[in-house]
């Protein structure tokens, strides 16, 4: 088992199922967005040929650091880069853990 799974430790509700995880200081759990399987002209696009999403749901953040709080917080959707954040899985649900700065904007 990984360090970071090892480190996580807040009761949220994922899926209807209740797990234990915190993200610590400065970090966020994202749930991806589902990627884009269609063109905008209706081609669909094989599982092998699909970007990463960019996109996500905040599902958890931590407490911020100390003399920094955090500027995002549960439930907002975000942007993020395309290789940021660690892949994670926890109830056989896949999530991203990433750094605060790892945040490009909050889609409002």
């Amino acid at each position: 088992m990984s360090n970071v799974n090892l480190n996580l430790l807040l009761n949220l509700k994922l899926n209807n199922m209740s797990i234990n995880v915190t993200p610590l200081a400065d970090r966020v759990i994202i749930e991806p967005a589902a990627a884009e399987e269609t063109t905008a002209g209706g081609i669909i696009i094989p599982d092998t040929a699909q970007e990463k999403p960019k996109k996500g749901k905040i599902i958890a953040a931590g407490n911020g650091k100390k003399d920094e709080p955090l500027t995002v917080k549960e439930g907002d959707t975000v942007l993020y880069g395309q290789y940021s954040g660690t892949e994670i899985k926890i109830e056989g649900s896949d999530y991203l853990i990433m750094r605060e700065s790892d945040i490009f904007a909050i889609i409002k």
